[in-house]
């Protein structure tokens, strides 16, 4: 027969399966939840694999389970949490957040997560709320620490007509362009409050989560700004020079040679393009490039003939050559404006294309590749 704390132990384990955590006894620990199992009837076994599997192999915590709504998300926090997470994203690359519609499959993620991640700005706002109240799970309930907004942390685009809101005016978010980590700066700041939120959930592990938002950050400098301005001035400094529109005439200053994706896209600075949507907002604006229409008229509503007219005779009057576009929206009306305007179209997601660490890296390059063409 085991001791009273052991079977204490088993008991509260048993109370706790449903909060993800899976170790593994050891010593005498696993001695006395044998003998007890061989002593008890087999409706305790539940109660036992619960209890065998709260604590890892080597005595430490189980992963922070981390769901997060779009995948650009979920590649930042495997990053920054690597093996200390898991991560999965409710949206996949090639799909529209906008448009999702709640599964049980989202709920029954959202029922275990630790951390719920969404980009905020009402992306998620058609399928978001039924997810986390079907779930009932405190945990990641707005407002706990296992609630993560990332348009709360990054200074967020306000694309509003004046003047009262209505669907009339299309998919308009009235809190802003959620869009936001198109940017390579918003990203920086979405890694480090990641990395705090996860600190603030597994205290013992915050410098090792702190390590991996600062090595994400480096490797996104590395990226944007090459490695010749990284060993004159330090990331933040950079893109402190970036944000305020004076990297170019600093590096100029310095005698430093800017490479990475702010070189790449040197060429096209000041050039105007086309979008389908106003998804590249904050990525133009970021490299300098400018959108000069959308195709659509009104955000989340198809073009029509009369605005496509109006779209077509622009990019004719201004010379403009290419259409952005994701994969996700109708390739036809596209097709057609670049038929009489001799443009090309770019079709390439806003999104990360899977969850994996490196995948917002490859987002950016992805969109570059498109920009810059054959």
């Amino acid at each position: 027969m085991f001791s009273k704390t052991s079977e204490a132990l088993v008991q509260r384990r048993a109370r706790d399966r449903g909060t993800g955590f899976q170790p593994v006894l050891h010593g005498q620990e696993a001695h006395a939840t044998r003998g007890f199992a061989k002593a008890s009837s087999s409706r305790f076994l539940p109660l036992l694999l619960a209890a065998a599997f709260s604590v890892s192999a080597r005595g430490a915590p189980a992963p922070l389970r981390v769901v997060t709504t779009i995948p650009d998300l979920a590649a930042i926090a495997a990053a920054v949490g690597g093996q200390a997470v898991t991560v999965t994203s409710i949206a996949q690359g090639h799909e529209n957040p906008h448009f999702l519609q709640a599964r049980p499959t989202y709920i029954v993620q959202a029922r275990d997560a630790d951390l719920w991640i969404r980009a905020g700005a009402e992306l998620e706002v058609g399928w978001e709320p039924i997810v986390l109240d079907q779930a009932r799970n405190r945990r990641i309930q707005p407002g706990q620490p296992g609630f993560l907004d990332g348009s709360a942390h990054v200074p967020v685009l306000r694309e509003v007509p004046e003047g009262p809101v209505s669907r009339a005016q299309g998919d308009v978010h009235p809190s802003g362009n959620p869009h936001y980590l198109l940017d390579p700066l918003n990203a920086r700041a979405i890694a480090r409050a990641i990395g705090a939120r996860l600190a603030a959930l597994r205290p013992e592990q915050a410098a090792q989560f702190e390590a991996g938002a600062d090595a994400f950050v480096r490797e996104l400098d590395r990226r944007l700004f090459g490695a010749d301005a990284l060993a004159a001035a330090p990331g933040d400094a950079l893109a402190a020079q970036l944000e305020a529109g004076t990297l170019d005439d600093w590096a100029a200053r310095q005698n430093v040679t800017l490479d990475g994706w702010w070189a790449e896209l040197a060429p096209w600075r000041g050039r105007q393009l086309v979008t389908f949507h106003k998804s590249f907002t904050y990525f133009t604006q970021r490299f300098g490039l400018e959108v000069a229409s959308e195709l659509e008229p009104v955000p989340g509503v198809p073009p029509g003939p009369a605005h496509l007219a109006r779209v077509m005779q622009r990019m004719q009057d201004e010379q403009i050559g290419l259409i952005l576009m994701e994969p996700f929206y109708p390739r036809k009306p596209a097709d057609f404006v670049a038929a009489r305007t001799a443009a090309r179209v770019a079709v390439v997601s806003s999104y990360a294309p899977d969850t994996q660490p490196e995948a917002y890296f490859r987002l950016i390059e992805a969109i570059i590749a498109a920009i810059k063409g054959p």
